[in-house]
């Protein structure tokens, strides 16, 4: 059963509100995509609170003004509903005017930066926690190294 801003782990309670509500929001698509809840909590407040750290005003008050029902609900279509792009890849490869970090057959890149360094890093984080590789593409979308 999804969490949501009544039913959540404990150890969110002392949590900013933005922060606990990406928390939630991040936690029930890890388990969507079939991480254990003592998987997905850690990693769903890390990743939360470096969200936050790095949001602007705006996206801090979409989070805010998310339903039960938004926490609850998944898009069919996202990345969270394919429990099989676990054992793939995360690739950094360019992206408009900057690097995107997207999991292998996957529909659309996770997370978008203007530097190479922050995707890659963003996708060597992503590869730890499903135990997977890193592939760094250069502009010419070439393979350029595999982690």
């Amino acid at each position: 059963m999804p969490w949501d801003t009544e039913d959540y782990p404990s150890s969110l309670k002392n949590l900013d509100t933005a922060v606990r509500k990406k928390a939630i929001d991040i936690a029930n698509a890890m388990i969507d995509e079939g991480y254990k809840e003592g998987q997905a909590i850690p990693i769903a407040t890390e990743q939360a609170k470096e969200w936050y750290n790095n949001a602007s005003d705006k996206e801090i008050n979409q989070v805010k003004q998310m339903s039960d029902n938004d926490l609850r609900s998944r898009d069919e279509d996202s990345q969270s509903s394919r429990p099989e792009l676990l054992d793939k890849g995360e690739h950094v490869i360019p992206f408009e005017d900057g690097w995107a970090v997207k999991t292998q057959d996957a529909k659309q890149a996770s997370d978008v930066f203007s530097n190479k360094q922050d995707a890659i890093d963003r996708a060597r984080e992503i590869a730890s926690n499903k135990q997977t590789a890193v592939i760094i593409h250069k502009k010419d979308g070439s393979i350029q190294e595999k982690l």
